[in-house]
């Protein structure tokens, strides 16, 4: 008994979370229409305080209108950069109060949050110590893993021991943490406090993925591989990076994997982490970019209409 075939024949209508997985989704069942209304997350939900207030006072109505955000240009750069800085000093203050590792307020964050399973590749920054080693060496970093294993997911329990290995063989050069108890409260630190939101799935079986549009919302800039949601929001060098193969070269796993190492190590030592460190202004545009480009669009309310004009009336 299929039950995706039990409900597409007592579907009125059907559709994927992404433009890409309602493609793939006609591929994999042929004769069915299958439209595409692409996630959102909930902004004020999402938004951290500070972002907030800053929205309240030069986007009046935001919270219910979030395509006001496409005015971030309004607000003064030295406001929304202190409005990132408050957030991460509440995220870094939790990570150290939790598991003393000493992290501090001036060094490029980078965040993994999610689920704990095989197809999400929480360790893929990890696979070559020696040449994260040297991002390191080129402008320091500090990574945070978050998130959990379903009991029964013993690939996505290993993930997690990988990462405390990984941990212990870089004690001594790269700060990196794993906090546990993950719940919606650390989530909104997290998707808030980080200066680079990392993500890298196996294609294509990230259907959509949210994340990423709640680390957009407080000017967390993106860095993933080209899967989901990131299709439709990423515009390089702009609104974030990619990381590997575009959507629509077809390559082997073990080519697409080289391909998004190479990519992903390279991009960190040659553009990411010297921008961070030495062109500042440009930073800023890109937490600019996060918000104007990205949030304005990857949110409830907007899909919420798709689903009404599309799907409900």
């Amino acid at each position: 008994f299929n039950t995706s075939l039990f409900a597409l024949n007592l579907s009125d209508y059907v559709n994927g979370v992404t433009k890409r997985h309602s493609r793939i989704s006609n591929e994999l069942f042929p004769g069915y229409s299958i439209q595409a209304i692409t996630n959102g997350i909930h902004s004020y939900t999402w938004t951290c305080p500070f972002f907030r207030q800053l929205f309240d006072r030069y986007l009046p109505g935001w919270a219910n209108e979030p395509e006001l955000l496409v005015r971030i240009g309004g607000i003064p750069d030295d406001e929304i950069w202190e409005a990132h800085r408050s957030a991460k000093r509440v995220l870094i203050d939790e990570v150290n109060k939790r598991t003393g590792a000493g992290m501090d307020y001036e060094t490029l964050t980078i965040g993994f949050a999610r689920r704990m399973t095989e197809y999400k590749r929480a360790t893929l920054i990890l696979s070559d110590l020696e040449r994260l080693k040297k991002v390191n060496k080129r402008g320091r970093i500090q990574l945070i893993f978050a998130g959990k294993a379903h009991p029964h997911d013993e690939a996505g329990k290993q993930l997690i021991r990988e990462i405390f290995k990984s941990m212990e063989a870089l004690r001594n050069e790269i700060k990196i943490v794993f906090l546990e108890n993950y719940d919606m409260d650390l989530a909104a630190k997290l998707v808030s406090g980080v200066d680079l939101w990392l993500n890298t799935p196996t294609r294509p079986y990230e259907a959509s993925g949210t994340s990423g549009m709640k680390a957009a919302h407080n000017g967390v800039v993106n860095f993933s591989v080209l899967d989901g949601w990131w299709i439709e929001g990423w515009i390089e060098g702009v609104t974030g990076w990619s990381i590997g193969p575009q959507p629509e070269e077809h390559l082997s796993v073990e080519e697409a994997r080289t391909s998004e190492l190479d990519d992903l190590y390279n991009k960190l030592y040659y553009v990411i982490v010297p921008m961070y460190y030495e062109r500042k202004d440009e930073w800023l545009k890109m937490i600019n970019n996060s918000i104007g480009m990205v949030a304005y669009y990857f949110n409830s309310h907007r899909m919420m209409r798709r689903y009404v004009t599309h799907a409900y009336l």
